[in-house]
């Protein structure tokens, strides 16, 4: 009997992780599967999908650069999809429409509240960051009903279209838009979205957004502590998470909405952790 095939797609792709999560959800769940990776070429991302598909594929977690191509392509969105604006989760349904689902905020809010016990709402959070990955989680965190939530970025107008697309959905949530530099208070949860670690890189905030409490959480992972993270125990603060929790959470979620089976996911958590 044949597995199901499963893949991730990107450029480069050879650093991807998903293979060997979803290998270890399979062999934990006893689901029949196989998981790949694809190196598609950045001009023909949609001729990747297409072949994919019709060899029998059955579903693709897409990475950079293609998020937002994999939005565009799709037959149907998700509303989480839609109001993403990219799809990290491709499928086709049950007409065999191409399906774009995004899990990424599922993935991050799951490892926030349930891996490490951060309640959302009601709190004052700082978001880093106006790009795809911010946009991408914007939704279920506003879901959560934080009492305010900023974007701070380095072009505001990017940052204020942020605030202008999701207005209609933050309900009570107090949902604001500024620089970098311009917070100057102490916060509940701040989260990094930008990709400034990734270079040793530090987003311009003023120390003074961290307090005794503060939750600081980096959507990047690293084997050591983030540029970011460092910064924010330089400053003070106690907790900081690192993005690799998010990384197995919108794994499987994506493996939720493909096999309808829910993977254990802190013994893979831990398991790539010591790795």
């Amino acid at each position: 009997m044949n597995n199901d095939l499963y893949a991730v797609v990107g450029n480069p792709i050879s650093h991807s992780k998903s293979p060997r999560i979803h290998s270890l959800f399979a062999r934990q769940t006893g689901e029949q599967l196989e998981y790949t990776a694809i190196q598609a070429p950045e001009n023909d991302f949609s001729a990747t999908v297409t072949g994919f598909f019709e060899r029998g594929g059955k579903g693709l977690n897409v990475t950079v650069p293609f998020k937002e191509q994999a939005w565009k392509i799709a037959d149907r969105r998700t509303e989480r999809a839609e109001l993403a604006g990219a799809s990290n989760t491709l499928y086709k349904d049950s007409k065999g429409l191409l399906t774009a689902d995004n899990t990424d905020g599922k993935g991050l809010v799951t490892d926030l509240k349930v891996n490490h016990g951060i309640p959302l709402a009601g709190k004052r959070i700082l978001m880093l960051g106006a790009g795809g990955a911010v946009r991408g989680v914007l939704g279920p965190i506003l879901a959560e009903e934080p009492a305010v939530l900023v974007i701070a970025n380095r072009t505001v107008a990017k940052a204020e279209g942020l605030v202008t697309l999701f207005e209609a959905v933050a309900g009570q949530t107090h949902l604001n838009a500024c620089g970098f530099e311009q917070p100057a208070e102490a916060f509940d949860i701040i989260i990094n979205g930008t990709s400034a670690s990734l270079q040793g890189d530090l987003p311009p905030v003023s120390a003074n957004v961290i307090g005794a409490d503060t939750v600081v959480y980096d959507m990047m992972y690293s084997l050591q502590t983030t540029t970011f993270n460092q910064w924010a125990l330089d400053q003070g603060a106690i907790r900081v998470f690192d993005g690799l929790g998010m990384l197995v959470e919108q794994a499987a979620e994506s493996f939720r909405v493909w096999r309808s089976v829910s993977p254990d996911t802190r013994p893979v958590i831990d398991e790539l952790r010591n790795e």
